[in-house]
């Protein structure tokens, strides 16, 4: 029970009474529909006796099996698995696997921050203070004054009044989407929309419609059509689509929020450091007001070389997931020396712009030279994720093994990651990457492509 005279978070008494009896009204929502789905479920054996074995043995689940025949077929082509390689030093323009160092294309280390001495001795410094564990959930006793000097950062960053960090970024959509909304909403997302998306719309109940890629025309004509048919309606774009490198328009996002009256959700995943002058996101690029969108999500593992997320918005948002989100509320909170690790990279960035404009640089040198060669970059429009269409899962896995013995790291995105058709190898660049690097890089690629005489792999003009 919530002590209804807390005044910590900013709530009346009231409003925290309005909170509970929400909770508890839904719960018994939610165990009548339970009891209702185990009267009415569907017989699947007549007896315990003949319940089939893949019902009830791990090691025949679905997607095991799925693994398995992919796994075969690569031994068949005699294809090496190119996954799960060993890094055995800071990840950023270079990286060593066992004995060797190779040009990387593999890490988001966008900024070049991971393993930077400030940052660094910034987690080693919260160690020294606090452990290396919060030892329980915020709400409990796993708050510390390093949680809050990032959150406060954050919400600076995006121009809102509040934030609140979570321990995992895909987490962070999943418990997020799944808290807020429910079986009388609407939830729309690009049809390029990341796992965690789609995972949190699955978890929320509600309705769920992907529209065509960033086609926000497509979207206003199913909201004339869908919009009053659902209380809460949410429109969850990326900053950054992360297999495209392309984004969305978001002014035109944001019209369409006004005019049909919903809830804008932005994914800055990977447009954080990225995007804008000083790297503050798409917001930055485009001129925004950080109150046009109502949920900013952003992760600490990219640019911010952490590990987890965090929601930014108005502080009444903040304060209700920090009461409702099941995965802040029942997860122990944010390991110290991680968000020491965030808040320091965070400052870095700021103070270092030269640090976002090297980096446009780069994403923009090596998306013109991949297109000089004739290669097939898909949606991408040169920022900081370079995607090279193979055609295949196998052609993906192939040319990735080709560029590695060249001593180039960049890991292939398969089906079901992406449909079949559009499997492809994703370049992250970073600030660091030297033109020499990117030059040898393309010669290479180009010349691999050639060699698999895979026609799917090159393009005409868009």
């Amino acid at each position: 029970m919530i002590p209804m005279n807390n005044k910590l978070f900013g709530l009346t008494g009231a409003d925290k009474k309005k909170i509970i009896d929400r909770i508890r009204n839904r719960n018994r929502e939610d165990r009548k529909d339970r009891e209702t789905e185990l009267h009415q479920g569907q017989k699947y054996s007549n007896k315990i006796e003949d319940i089939p074995e893949e019902y009830y043995k791990v090691e025949l689940l679905p997607g095991l099996k799925q693994l398995q025949i992919q796994l075969s077929a690569a031994e068949k082509f005699g294809i090496d698995n190119p996954f799960f390689k060993v890094h055995e030093s800071v990840a950023s323009n270079e990286t060593r696997i066992g004995d060797k160092t190779y040009i990387n294309y593999s890490s988001y280390n966008y900024l070049g921050l991971c393993g930077h001495p400030r940052v660094s001795k910034a987690a080693k410094d919260a160690i020294d203070r606090y452990g290396t564990s919060a030892s329980a959930s915020r709400p409990v006793s796993g708050e510390r004054p390093i949680h809050r000097e990032l959150e406060r950062k954050l919400a600076e960053i995006h121009n809102t009044e509040d934030c609140v960090v979570f321990v995992s970024g895909h987490a962070t959509n999943v418990t997020t989407i799944g808290c807020l909304f429910g079986k009388d909403d609407l939830i729309l997302h690009d049809a390029l929309a990341h796992n965690s998306i789609i995972q949190g719309a699955v978890l929320s109940g509600a309705k769920r419609l992907p529209f065509p890629h960033n086609d926000y025309v497509s979207l206003d004509k199913i909201l004339e059509e869908n919009r009053i048919k659902y209380k809460k309606v949410l429109i969850v774009l990326e900053g950054i689509y992360s297999m495209d490198g392309d984004i969305p328009q978001l002014p035109e996002f944001i019209a369409l929020k006004k005019k049909h009256k919903l809830l804008l959700m932005v994914d800055e995943a990977h447009s954080l450091g990225v995007l804008g002058s000083t790297g503050r996101g798409i917001k930055e690029y485009f001129g925004i007001n950080g109150n046009d969108i109502d949920i900013s999500m952003g992760t600490l593992s990219k640019t911010l070389c952490s590990c987890g997320g965090y929601i930014a918005g108005k502080r009444a948002l903040v304060e209700n997931l920090k009461f409702n989100a099941p995965g802040f509320v029942y997860s122990v909170g944010m390991s110290p020396p991680l968000a020491a690790a965030a808040l320091a990279a965070l400052e870095i960035m700021i103070n270092e712009p030269e640090r976002v404009n090297r980096l446009r640089n780069v994403g923009r040198k090596f998306y013109e030279m991949v297109k000089g060669v004739g290669l097939n970059t898909g949606f991408c429009q040169g920022f900081a994720i370079v995607p090279v269409i193979a055609g295949s899962s196998i052609s993906g896995v192939k040319l990735s093994n080709a560029l590695l013995e060249n001593h180039i790291n960049v890991q292939p995105i398969i089906y079901p990651a992406v449909e079949e058709r559009a499997a492809r190898l994703r370049f992250f660049l970073c600030a660091s990457h030297t033109e020499e690097q990117l030059q040898y890089t393309v010669e290479i690629l180009a010349r691999e492509c050639k060699k698999q005489k895979n026609s799917t792999m090159y393009s005409i003009s868009r």
